[in-house]
């Protein structure tokens, strides 16, 4: 059964997962724009016909979602609501084989770094002129600006670097290049997101060069505000702190996933950091920047983890009262080095150590 023919192709793009995701799925809809191609983010409408399925591969939860979304949007092909049905993401990096076999209703699979692939699909170029330009998602008085990709991190229980590769870092130019683009498109706050913030440069710099990054971004015309999201606390650069004080855009605000804080629990986890450590870095943090918003996530349920963990986990939180706190359990993830140890802690025993 065929669609209802359109004079020209419409895409939809949903996009699943976090905000790295969701500028990926921007950058796609600029370049597809761009081709003169008709495009849509997370239409409730029936009003094209190709689908493009941005998925997240990180945790079960998440994979469960992609997997139920990639069916729902087969199911309509077979109706005859749709033409194609195209997935990309990292849930397609991580198991693009196995899917394949399994939902052949699929047109095409394809990984996190093949944008070009995807945009052959529909005869279209990527335009390399446009790398910056994208369709925003967000509501338009703010946007999400990646400064790197990947991860060099060794986290035990974390499969990112197995979908996003190592960490590669975008030059201080194209980073300024791309803030100067939002701007004029009317974005007046910038969340600046990696897989790990304060890596930022080592790989093209040889140092750490996120203070530096910040103080070219806070001199950026008509930006109002910038926000720090997924700053990794080993290690963590305390002169992007002073940079944070002194430039009044750049907003008194730091997403610091510590994930634990029991030492059994960060050694296993890989974390690169002992219990004393975080606490003294919150410490540092605050006085650095007095008033400070402080969010973190944390992971309970991770392999061998005992009663005492857990309650040095609520101390913490009581002793250091973050701002805001958002808490997973574990998920068992294969081809991370924490697959080896055995997932003894029930799923229920997890959410109850979550609450």
């Amino acid at each position: 059964m065929k669609t209802k023919k359109l004079t020209r192709d419409k895409v939809n793009i949903i996009t699943l997962g976090c905000s790295k995701n969701m500028v990926d799925s921007e950058v796609l809809s600029g370049q597809l724009n761009a081709n003169g191609i008709k495009v849509a983010h997370e239409s409730g409408k029936l009003d094209h016909n190709i689908v493009v399925v941005n998925t997240c591969g990180f945790i079960d939860k998440a994979k469960e979602e992609s997997v139920n979304t990639i069916l729902e949007q087969v199911e309509l092909k077979k109706e005859g609501k749709l033409d194609k049905v195209y997935i990309t993401g990292c849930l397609s990096e991580r198991y693009r084989h196995d899917l394949m076999n399994e939902i052949p209703e699929v047109d095409a699979w394809f990984g996190t770094m093949e944008l070009p692939l995807i945009l052959k699909q529909f005869n279209a170029d990527y335009k390399q002129e446009l790398v910056g330009e994208r369709l925003l998602a967000t509501p338009k008085h703010y946007a999400y600006l990646k400064i790197s990709e990947g991860c060099n991190r060794t986290c035990s229980f974390c499969a990112i670097p197995l979908m996003r590769g190592n960490h590669v870092s975008k030059t201080i130019e194209e980073v300024i290049a791309e803030a100067k683009k939002l701007v004029s498109m009317g974005v007046k706050e910038i969340m600046l997101i990696a897989q790990e913030l304060t890596y930022y440069g080592l790989d093209i710099y040889k140092k750490r060069a996120l203070s530096e990054l910040l103080k070219h971004l806070s001199d950026v015309p008509g930006l109002h505000w910038i926000r720090l999201h997924y700053a990794y606390p080993s290690k963590f650069p305390l002169d992007i702190l002073d940079v944070m004080r002194e430039r009044e855009n750049i907003c008194n605000y730091l997403d610091m996933p510590l994930q634990h804080i029991s030492g059994n629990m960060l050694k296993a986890m890989k974390r690169q950091m002992e219990t004393q450590e975080i606490y003294d870095l919150v410490a540092a943090i605050r006085d650095k920047v007095p008033g400070i918003c402080l969010r973190s996530t944390l992971i309970t349920g991770f392999p061998g983890e005992t009663r005492q963990d857990v309650d040095d986990l609520k101390q913490f939180l009581e002793d250091v009262r973050l701002d805001r706190v958002g808490i997973f359990t574990y998920s068992h993830e294969e081809n991370t080095s924490a697959y080896e140890f055995e997932d003894n802690i029930p799923a229920e025993e997890k959410e109850a150590r979550a609450q």
